[in-house]
């Protein structure tokens, strides 16, 4: 059986989740602006839920919800939910994303997600896993037309995604009326390419403040920024 993932406030048991905790999510969960209070927080495809027990850590909201379809992850996600010291304000809903925006007349404040990746068809030969990675099982336009239905008119909505995919989905996204506020472009050294992007958008049109992120000077030598950012939650920053 895996080991569980501890955090300084949070344990993540993850045998049963098809993608694992992984930086990319710990990173949204961590750089994810709070800036606008959010009082209703909603995770989408929340896998182990580690996004949404960060935003538990961090935040005052009050209502903290995370929606995962694959059986298993949303079984172990609600367990993780109930071990940590927030509970009461966190709750996972068995759906896809589609259902759960037709059915909720509830709005959010900010709306957060580490979606799937992979638009090539690859196959790990772990078909829970594949299909957690791939972006067919949730396509960017569903992601942004169920995040705009379900967003307050002063919501946020942040995301992480490749940085190849930047220019395209944040084009997509202004075809919904939401607009980048934030961009963190993240690359793992200061020799390496660009990897991924963090985007934070709303419904105003703006000039987005862009920054960057490099994650390690060597191996496991982390950088001062990204200390500053995952301290509160890795045990070894």
């Amino acid at each position: 059986m895996k080991k569980p993932f501890r955090f300084k406030q949070f344990t993540i048991h993850q045998d049963r989740c098809a993608m694992k905790v992984g930086t990319d999510g710990v990173l949204l969960g961590a750089w994810a602006s709070l800036e606008h209070h959010p009082n209703t927080v909603l995770d989408i495809g929340a896998g182990t839920g580690v996004i949404a027990l960060q935003l538990a850590q961090r935040s005052h909201a009050e209502v903290i919800d995370a929606i995962e379809l694959d059986e298993d992850a949303y079984e172990q996600c609600v367990e993780n939910f109930e071990a940590s010291d927030w509970g009461d304000r966190l709750f996972c809903y068995h759906a896809s994303v589609q259902e759960f925006a037709e059915e909720m007349d509830e709005t959010y404040d900010l709306i957060v997600s580490n979606p799937p990746f992979y638009v090539e068809d690859v196959s790990s030969g772990n078909s829970a896993r594949d299909r957690a990675r791939q972006a067919n099982t949730m396509p960017f336009e569903v992601l942004l037309a169920s995040a705009v239905k379900l967003l307050g008119d002063d919501g946020e909505f942040a995301v992480i995604v490749p940085f190849k995919e930047e220019a395209h989905i944040t084009q997509l996204a202004k075809t919904f009326g939401l607009f980048p506020k934030l961009i963190t472009r993240v690359k793992g050294n200061s020799a390496a390419q660009i990897k991924r992007s963090l985007l934070q958008f709303s419904f105003r049109s703006q000039e987005a403040i862009t920054t960057a992120l490099t994650i390690e000077t060597e191996r496991h030598q982390y950088t001062a920024e990204y200390q500053a950012l995952t301290k509160d939650f890795y045990l070894k920053m």
